[in-house]
């Protein structure tokens, strides 16, 4: 039997990722800054549904979150970003932090996060993003302290997103 050219490998493994979608969008998932694989879980899972003004029942699952367009909302403290006209958002409470750290908010499509403790909004530490990941679009990291935490998401052209919270692996 004849060895494989590498034209006709390389025409088996294109063959493969066209059958594989899954297999496809894991490779387009990978360049990720941190593992997000634990979120890609739960929105596949079909997360609760949740709608803005709402609270996240625990500061370690998913939603998919109902947006609202952004010129009804009344961020409580101005977006990091200023949201294009035509978008939508949300705002939302988390169950206080009861233990300092690293957490992360993740989101399945294209938008801003903000998080608010003690009537300011927290720098990130970190961000990641990816676009050609199906499902997932962007995670952010925060240190938060013990307390009340909100969530303000902006400038998501869908009207609605699937959104993460959980301590940072």
């Amino acid at each position: 039997m004849p060895p494989f050219s590498r034209a006709g490998l390389a025409l088996i493994a294109l063959m493969a990722l066209q059958t594989s979608p899954a297999l496809a969008e894991t490779t387009a998932c990978k360049p990720f800054k941190w593992s997000l694989t634990r979120e890609q879980g739960w929105f596949q899972a079909s997360p609760p549904t949740l709608a803005s003004g709402g609270a996240l029942a625990k500061a370690d699952g998913a939603a998919d979150l109902q947006l609202s367009p952004v010129t009804d909302l009344k961020f409580p403290v101005t977006t990091g970003r200023k949201p294009a006209a035509g978008t939508f958002g949300a705002l939302l409470t988390l169950p206080p932090v009861e233990k300092a750290g690293l957490y992360q908010v993740t989101l399945s499509e294209e938008g801003w996060i903000d998080v608010v403790q003690a009537g300011a909004a927290v720098k990130y530490s970190a961000a990641t993003g990816q676009k050609a990941c199906a499902g997932l679009r962007k995670s952010v990291r925060f240190n938060l302290a013990p307390g009340p935490v909100s969530l303000q998401i902006s400038g998501v052209k869908a009207q609605s997103v699937k959104l993460a919270v959980a301590p940072a692996e």
